[in-house]
């Protein structure tokens, strides 16, 4: 089965994406740059691409992320401490970031 991961350079997809390498082939990693503050992942995933010889592209979506203000991902606010109730949830979601990533890479993926 050929595979792209969508790859944040977390921990959770960069799992994934030794997994799929271990058993699909995986054609290509896909992150995104949505002008979040930790622009380090994008590093990451570009690494674990490097260590899986498999292409990592990135994809800049900052001029869709200038739209989902409000979130402490992207903008200057601080990351709430301990547990997160409703309104401090608020502050760590860009809404949408999900889907939009998705939608993407399923273009990507067709293509």
């Amino acid at each position: 089965m050929k595979t792209i991961v969508v790859c944040s350079g977390g921990l959770d997809s960069v799992s994934l994406a030794y997994k799929i390498a271990a058993e699909a082939e995986l054609l290509r990693l896909v992150t995104f740059d949505y002008g979040q503050r930790h622009h380090k992942e994008i590093d990451f995933a570009r690494a674990c691409g490097a260590r899986l010889d498999t292409p990592c592209d990135v994809v800049d979506i900052s001029a869709i992320g200038k739209l989902l203000s409000g979130s402490a991902l992207a903008d200057d606010i601080d990351v709430p401490d301990g547990h997160h109730a409703e309104d401090s949830m608020k502050l760590i979601i860009a809404p949408n970031r999900n889907a939009i990533m998705l939608i993407s890479a399923f273009g990507i993926a067709a293509a």
